[in-house]
């Protein structure tokens, strides 16, 4: 069966097409080309038929929320929970990215669980498995690690990350610099090194990039190419290290696109503000418009337990430059792993920023909510504030719990309420504004 880039070439507009262009309310032509030109994806899969989301240049700014057990925690039932609770809260994309327990079972019931797109990290069940077959995750076999590829996209994944830019290049590039202030911080980064300086070999996912997009290619399933390299600290931004994966990454990118297959870039987890709209333009321009899948990014080391806020400043400025897809993060980043309450508030938190960001990015059509809640908010009209509220249910409670004795106000002011006294100042002229 053909790809979604593969169709687009040809003049098709899919059925998925037809789904983004209705939920962007861009025409499907655009779609459509922007597709052919791989500067939109769609997360797709044969055997599953998820959900259809577009990825890219002109649509809004998607969020993507990443849950999964770990070696100390392992309950089926709570992951599920936790997918449920991140599509209810927003989410357009799922990743599972589970270390613990039976990966397969995991991944199975939590694809069945939403109709997301579901996406995954191929390395972390590798090198469990070599770990847990020979004792050793060094002695993880490359045909173990394309065998598991394939099963996981028969499974439905719908994209994938994959660490294809780690090459003995760009470790050179690490140990060049003199290593880094936060370490490498990416599991599946960390571990193909390691690999890598074991068996004294190339990635074989670089070394055989072709192979990896002919597995992926046979199901439709995106290619994210993964930033194991990635800075895990604001002072190892923008490094040799980083900035040579990238540059390998939109390579790799440009030659998926042209086998056919449908491609996204990954970015880095921590970069202070001052380097966001830099980072993305020099992805943008190397990679020829490739879709930006920006995780976090994390924008000060200094604030755990509250890195989902730190991450929503850094997603907001991301999605205002250009950034196509975030990562959200939760407020256990750093410390636990995200529960069920971590994970919606965590999606809600990029949600609020990826939505800030497009309201700069297309000021032409990203506004007009916010009017009309100014409009609600000065006239008091609570029904049409809540009706507009990105969160209603979270406003309704809030209100609902500090009842004002004005059911006209709020228990913020009560008789000093800014709003009812100017409403009275300048009646006549609201009135004439209604007309």
């Amino acid at each position: 069966m053909k790809t979604q880039i593969e169709l687009a070439r040809e003049g098709v507009i899919t059925a998925q097409m037809q789904t983004v262009a209705f939920d962007e309310e861009v025409a499907p032509e655009y779609v459509r080309q922007m597709v052919a030109e791989g500067k939109t994806v769609i997360p797709w899969n044969h055997v599953r038929k998820p959900k259809a989301v577009g990825i890219g240049k002109g649509l809004r700014t998607k969020v993507n929320a990443s849950i999964g057990t770990s070696s100390d925690i392992v309950d089926y039932a709570a992951e599920v929970r936790k997918a449920r609770a991140a599509r209810e809260s927003g989410a357009d994309t799922l990743m599972e990215l589970s270390v613990g327990g039976d990966l397969d079972r995991v991944r199975r019931e939590v694809i069945a669980s939403v109709d997301l797109p579901v996406g995954n990290v191929p390395l972390y069940q590798a090198f469990c498995e070599a770990a847990r077959k020979y004792g050793d995750p060094n002695k993880l076999d490359e045909e173990m690690l394309f065998d598991l590829i394939e099963r996981q996209c028969a499974d439905g994944m719908a994209f994938m990350a994959v660490h294809c830019g780690i090459n003995l290049y760009t470790i050179e590039r690490l140990r060049k610099q003199g290593y880094r202030y936060g370490g490498l911080v990416s599991k599946g980064g960390v571990s193909m090194v390691a690999w890598m300086l074991a068996n004294g070999r190339e990635n074989p996912l670089y070394e055989k990039f072709d192979r990896v997009v002919g597995i992926l290619k046979k199901y439709d399933t995106v290619l994210s190419l993964g930033n194991g390299l990635r800075a895990g600290a604001i002072h190892d931004s923008s490094d040799r290290a980083q900035i040579q994966e990238l540059l390998i990454n939109c390579e790799l990118a440009e030659i998926g696109r042209e086998m056919g297959c449908q491609m996204l870039v990954e970015g880095p987890g921590h970069v202070p503000l001052d380097e966001v709209e830099g980072n993305i333009q020099l992805q943008k321009r190397m990679s020829g418009g490739a879709p930006y899948y920006m995780l976090g990014p994390i924008s000060t080391d200094v604030a755990p337990g509250f890195d989902h806020i730190t991450a929503a400043i850094g997603a907001a400025q991301s999605s205002r430059f250009g950034a196509d897809l975030i990562c959200y993060i939760t407020p256990a980043e750093h410390l636990a792993l995200p529960n069920e309450e971590d994970v919606r508030q965590g999606v809600k938190a990029a949600r609020i920023a990826a939505y800030i960001g497009d309201m700069n990015k297309y000021p032409e059509k990203g506004r007009q909510r916010d009017m009309e809640m100014s409009k609600a908010r000065r006239d008091l009209n609570w029904e049409k504030q809540f009706q507009l509220a990105l969160y209603p249910e979270d406003a309704r409670a809030i209100r609902a719990s500090r009842t004002p004795e004005d059911e006209a106000t709020c228990t913020m002011c009560g008789d000093f309420c800014a709003s009812r006294g100017a409403g009275k100042l300048f009646a006549a002229d609201l009135n004439d504004a209604k007309r």
